[in-house]
């Protein structure tokens, strides 16, 4: 890139020179893998911004020279000039930062072959992670279920066996860096010829060169495709738990393990439950008669079925209760949590006018007087006004 072409580097980046390093960091990430060769293959105006890219990040990450750049802007790098502090040989990447976290985004793991740390750029890369999201009722949280599901993965490609090249062929050692991935760039600075490795343009650091790519993949070794596959959702299951299926992610690259399919559950509300772990709730109507008497009422259960309670007389609004091992299955080992219910009692409407004189007839009998938070609320009141 000639001296005079060359853009501002917080041009390139899109960032005021204000910029903090998250922020250059984010645009670079940005940038990098909208660019990237491997998003682009075969286009030169997207290498040559790749390449663009990695330079002005590698100034601008680097306080030192973001210093120099700022006081005497591209001629500090100019190894022709003496001026610099060994930003020049920009290959399309840096001895200086790591391009791991950048890399990640694209193949699933910065501890992958594409750092300056001196690990082989053809290392095992770990696919990604993917993440779907399944509904199911209350009812199946209970006693488990199965759900069908499709998402989409990167495979390795079928025809060519994840090499990227067209049957009958196979990819090549790179001629440039000899397999490694890397390659040595001198660099004049003012302390002197200084050597840094970066990755091998030739081959995009896989250490393998590509000669006729296969038409399937376009060279890539990998696809995306469509998979279904049945899940086995467990009893006891809670709202936004997930569950990990290893090996069910994208493919590994390089022969690395492949990522895992991460299912998180949500589960629809229940009309008339409600749960806090393995305890589940829910509200009983009574009537008047059923709380002053006592009676033997039904209590709905999660699994569908009901069971019979018998509550005291003289049972208060609000009161609850609880009828053990009727509530939801613990998801680790199957124990069932118990099933608290809460009474509510109702008041008639409307009364006939044998009800209303026999509730008359209760009051004069006193019955009322039995009421005890009514009676101390009116000792209460009594005491209050005597003062």
């Amino acid at each position: 890139m000639a001296q005079e072409s060359k853009r501002d580097y917080y041009e390139v980046l899109g960032v005021d020179k204000t910029a903090d390093e998250a922020t250059l960091k984010k645009a670079y990430r940005t940038l990098a893998k909208k660019y990237h060769p491997d998003m682009n293959p075969g286009d030169k105006e997207a290498e040559q911004k790749f390449k663009e890219i990695n330079e002005a990040y590698g100034v601008l990450s680097d306080p030192e020279k973001r210093q120099k750049y700022g006081q005497f802007g591209h001629a500090a790098f100019d190894p022709s000039m003496g001026a610099g502090a060994g930003g020049a040989g920009f290959d399309g990447g840096f001895g200086g930062f790591d391009f791991g976290d950048i890399f990640s985004s694209f193949f699933g793991g910065g501890s992958g072959g594409f750092s300056s740390g001196g690990r082989r750029q053809n290392a095992a890369i770990p696919g990604d992670d993917i993440e779907q999201s399944v509904i199911i009722s209350f009812e199946e949280a209970v006693t488990g279920c199965k759900k069908d599901i499709s998402y989409n993965r990167i495979e390795a490609c079928s025809e060519c066996k994840g090499s990227g090249a067209a049957a009958g062929t196979t990819a090549e050692t790179c001629s440039v860096c000899h397999g490694t991935g890397r390659v040595t760039v001198q660099q004049r600075t003012m302390m002197g010829i200084m050597q840094t490795q970066t990755t091998c343009q030739n081959c995009r650091g896989t250490g393998k060169v590509v000669k006729t790519p296969c038409r399937n993949c376009n060279g890539k070794g990998y696809v995306r495709l469509t998979k279904k596959l049945s899940v086995s959702i467990p009893a006891g299951i809670d709202n936004g738990q997930r569950i990990s299926l290893r090996g069910q992610g994208d493919v590994g690259r390089n022969g690395g393990p492949n990522g895992d399919l991460i299912i998180r559950v949500n589960v629809r509300p229940h009309p008339i439950f409600e749960r806090e772990g393995t305890t589940v709730y829910c509200e009983i109507p009574i009537s008047f008669t059923e709380a002053a008497l006592g009676a033997e009422v039904e209590v709905p259960t999660p699994t569908g079925s009901t069971k019979k309670y018998t509550i005291p007389e003289g049972t208060q609004p609000g009161a609850s209760f609880t009828i053990r091992g009727e509530g939801m299955p613990d998801v680790y080992n199957g124990k069932r949590g118990n099933l608290v219910f809460t009474v509510s009692v109702e008041v008639p409407r409307q009364l006939t006018q044998e009800q209303k004189d026999l509730l008359k007839k209760f009051a004069e009998l006193g019955g009322e007087k039995n009421e005890a938070k009514r009676t101390g609320f009116r000792k209460k009141l009594k005491d209050l006004f005597n003062k």
